[in-house]
């Protein structure tokens, strides 16, 4: 199934495609060790299709949590994962509740946790969720509707200096001030396009293959979702979660959500983390992780060829070295 996966995604592109075209499926499956029998949880559901592959390589007696924060990804996932529908459990929620929903539902421990934090093409394409500079849309940029915060919000309510600040910090742009200047000088702004056009008053018309926007709309989102302190939180109760020779496995799409994965399981897989002032250890630290593979896992080139999208991708896994006594912890 894996195989018919991969040559559909490979032969028609996201575009095209019936469903959004799952990055580094084989590498995540692999990482992550799919065993039979095996219990797993997909943090990021989206459309299922690193859940089907799952539960595919599971097979028999495979079973499945799938998390995510958007109804409509639920729906979807629902009919393509129907064949599977014993063996499934899909929950409408953030996966910063991650532990939450695993004490909830009894799910734990696990064999496996996947994360892909990119966006989906559905999610891009939407008509009214706003996540996309080339498509005029209400600015939103909810993950789940049933947040309060929107990004019609902090672009018309925020001051200058906090929206420096978004755009710098999570945006990583070097034209944050004069950016959030503009911003603040056409408020009220009511769509995408609007915001597109605050971006292009302060860094001019597009001269490289990366549209001047896309760092503000990349800042704006995160802050809007609290991606990167809900990412941090969740990582930690993920490790919790794991039985013993379990798999933790992320795949990002920027530094600032790699950073934070490269930190923790760099952490979780030493010792001693004290200072190096500290002569002698004071903190107690054990690892609880060990690397899969010191680098990075990057799409292949054909991958990326049939898969724009996917070039930025980074894939990160750990494996759980300490055995959980009964159940998630702290």
């Amino acid at each position: 199934m894996l195989s018919a996966i991969l040559t559909h995604s490979a032969g028609h592109g996201h575009r095209s495609s019936r469903h959004h075209v799952p990055v580094l499926l084989r590498e995540a499956i692999a990482a992550l060790n799919v065993q039979p029998g095996g219990r797993y949880i997909d943090c990021t559901l989206g459309s299922g299709g690193h859940a089907l592959a799952i539960l595919e390589a599971s097979s028999p007696g495979g079973q499945l949590l799938g998390i995510d924060a958007n109804p409509a990804a639920i729906v979807e996932a629902q009919s393509r994962l129907a064949a599977h529908r014993k063996d499934i459990r899909l929950v409408n929620d953030n996966f910063v509740h991650l532990r939450d929903i695993c004490y909830k539902y009894e799910f734990y421990p696990v064999s496996g946790i996947l994360f892909d934090l990119g966006l989906s093409s559905r999610q891009l394409e939407a008509e009214d969720a706003g996540f996309s500079f080339q498509r005029e849309a209400p600015l939103d940029m909810r993950f789940g509707l049933n947040q309060q915060l929107t990004a019609y919000d902090i672009v018309n309510a925020y001051t200058e200096s906090q929206l420096t600040d978004i755009i710098r910090e999570y945006g990583e742009d070097p034209h944050a001030r004069q950016i959030a200047r503009q911003i603040v000088a056409q408020r009220p702004l009511h769509t995408t396009f609007d915001l597109v056009k605050a971006v292009l008053r302060a860094t001019g018309r597009p001269s490289t293959r990366i549209h001047p926007a896309t760092r503000t709309f990349q800042a704006i989102r995160i802050a809007v979702n609290s991606e990167l302190v809900n990412l941090s939180s969740a990582l930690v109760q993920a490790i919790d979660l794991l039985g013993f020779g379990g798999r933790l496995a992320v795949i990002s799409y920027h530094s600032l959500e790699d950073r934070i994965v490269k930190d923790l399981f760099r952490q979780e897989s030493t010792g001693c983390i004290c200072p190096p002032s500290v002569l002698r250890c004071m903190c107690g630290h054990a690892p609880r992780l060990r690397l899969i593979s010191k680098k990075a896992i990057r799409p292949s080139p054909i991958e990326v060829r049939a898969n724009p999208r996917s070039r930025s991708a980074k894939l990160r896994a750990a494996e759980r070295i300490l055995k959980l006594s009964n159940g998630p912890q702290g």
